[in-house]
């Protein structure tokens, strides 16, 4: 594997409380990976999201991320659960915030806002206000913001849990579609190993709390898949392991 862009060693992560979130955790996510996280609620995978972002302090180890650029951009984009759009403001406005708050002005900005809004199909909504769009939709504009950052590094807390199911096969494909013409490395948190195995290349089970790897499976699965890779052998091979290594995960949060 190639020098990682996203490295934790040994990290334990205790907050404030007393409560000690994880422990001993291991993550390497090379340059252009998409890795994704499972694991019981409570286990700490947003937690380990947030570390990596530089929103939230490890307690103890070595973690290293990608760090901002010279002109203030940053290397890392964060999808949260939830769009967190600004509703006052239009679908182009929404994409361009990270830029202009990096002081990278209207007019420098089209040219990437236009481009991450083309690459999930909204260039037509540009002018919109978040309250005209869909549910899916206004996760499409979350997501174009984050590309239009161009970063080495994208941060996704379960984007799109709460989406219908067709909407949510259909923004899966669009982000490996986003992902393979920009090359970056991905880190994706689910709770679905449905959604885990179609887009990763690995998904790491995590432990309950405190939150640990305890177990890994490659998809060993060519780029792009297309709807019938959820039929075949490969994929189905791969959500029984999932499956069975998650519920001796949730067997041990019980048995605590």
């Amino acid at each position: 594997m190639n020098a990682p862009l996203i490295l934790l060693d040994g990290v334990d992560k205790r907050f404030d409380n007393g409560l000690l979130a994880l422990q001993s955790f291991s993550l390497a996510v090379a340059p252009g990976e998409f890795v994704a996280l499972l694991g019981p609620s409570g286990c700490g995978k947003s937690t380990v999201l947030r570390m990596v972002a530089g929103l939230a302090p490890i307690s103890s180890g070595r973690l290293e991320a990608p760090a901002l650029r010279d002109d203030g951009t940053a290397r890392t984009a964060f999808v949260f659960q939830e769009p967190t759009l600004m509703p006052w403001a239009s679908v182009y406005d929404n994409v361009w915030l990270p830029l202009r708050l990096a002081g990278v002005s209207r007019d420098e900005a089209d040219d990437r806002v236009m481009r991450a809004l083309g690459a999930v199909g909204l260039v037509e909504f540009v002018h919109g206000f978040p309250g005209e769009l869909s549910g899916g939709m206004k996760m499409r504009v979350s997501v174009a913001r984050a590309l239009a950052t161009r970063p080495q590094v994208l941060l996704m807390d379960e984007p799109f849990a709460a989406l219908d199911e067709i909407t949510r096969q259909r923004l899966n494909a669009d982000l490996l579609a986003s992902w393979q013409a920009a090359e970056l490395a991905v880190l994706f948190v689910t709770h679905s190993v449905f959604e885990a195995v179609f887009l990763s290349q690995r998904v790491l089970v995590m432990a309950a709390r405190p939150g640990r790897i305890v177990a890994e499976v490659a998809i060993d699965a060519p780029y792009p898949r297309s709807a019938a890779f959820r039929g075949s052998p490969t994929y189905l091979s791969a959500c029984q392991r999932l499956s069975q290594a998650l519920e001796t995960a949730h067997a041990d949060a019980q048995a605590r």
